[in-house]
């Protein structure tokens, strides 16, 4: 699943094709994804101007001049397209600028979505009344941590994959924070002290500013708007590389629960 780096780089990939452009093509090619989209999508977006470009967690916003909101989220297998050299059966959603660029919204599995919020009030949209701040933001930080878990006896992974703690971060960067940060995935989040929460976080915000840099991780569908393939994953410490050395000297290990994949060194993690 694309991750918060993936997402941001995405934007990022978006803004320098629809800052500023008029709308003039807005083409939905089947009634839903996630779950059904806008049946106004097109009257409502065609003609606009796009005003700006933005990341809330895992979810991308683009703003426009009529006062809503497209906000798209990828799923599993989502990523945008940008100017396709021909249309695909997976290719959802089409938007064409007045400069004669086109997007193309990409999602095989169909696990993405697609809606249309006022400006003004997409905060209160189900999912945003609920998240915690973001771990790139100013409000993330180890006092935060401490309060927020403090008596939780849910593992610490467990705890930052929590969208109602922190927003955005998945699987692959909360394993590599771990492993960064020096502490085991399956300790009770509320056992870790003041000082090793303040390492976590410089971690997480490590990883993801490196994460960007390098356009996020080449995952199975993902790629950048511009069809270039992110290159962080070459860069991963332990996820991916069970049997491997980690940076420590130790040997990689990883473990299953819930179906999903933990990797972290039983060495250097405690």
């Amino acid at each position: 699943m694309p991750e918060l780096p993936e997402v941001e780089t995405t934007v990022a990939g978006l803004r320098s094709v629809l800052q500023d452009a008029v709308l003039t093509r807005v083409e939905p090619r089947r009634a839903d994804l996630r779950w059904p989209i806008p049946v106004d999508l097109r009257q409502r977006l065609t003609g606009a101007t796009v005003t700006g470009l933005s990341r809330r967690a895992k979810y991308g916003l683009i703003d426009t001049d009529r006062g809503d909101t497209l906000l798209f989220h990828l799923g599993m297998s989502g990523r945008w397209r940008i100017d396709p050299t021909e249309i695909g059966a997976h290719d959802h959603l089409l938007l064409e600028t007045a400069g004669g660029r086109v997007l193309a919204l990409n999602d095989p599995r169909r696990f993405g979505s697609i809606d249309l919020l006022r400006s003004d009030s997409w905060e209160s949209h189900g999912p945003f009344t609920r998240m915690g701040p973001e771990p790139l933001g100013p409000d993330f930080h180890a006092a935060y941590l401490t309060i927020v878990l403090t008596g939780k006896g849910a593992s610490i992974k467990a705890a930052l994959l929590d969208q109602r703690i922190v927003a955005g971060l998945g699987n692959i960067y909360v394993c590599e924070a771990l492993n960064m940060a020096g502490i085991a995935p399956s300790r009770a989040a509320g056992t870790v002290a003041r000082k090793r929460l303040t390492a976590l976080v410089e971690a997480i915000r490590d990883v993801l500013v490196s994460a960007i840099a390098a356009g996020g991780s080449t995952l199975r569908n993902y790629a950048r708007p511009d069809g270039e393939l992110g290159y962080f994953s070459k860069q991963w410490r332990v996820y991916g590389r069970e049997g491997e050395e980690c940076p420590c000297g130790g040997t990689i290990a990883r473990r299953v629960e819930g179906g999903r994949s933990t990797f972290y060194c039983p060495k250097c993690q405690r």
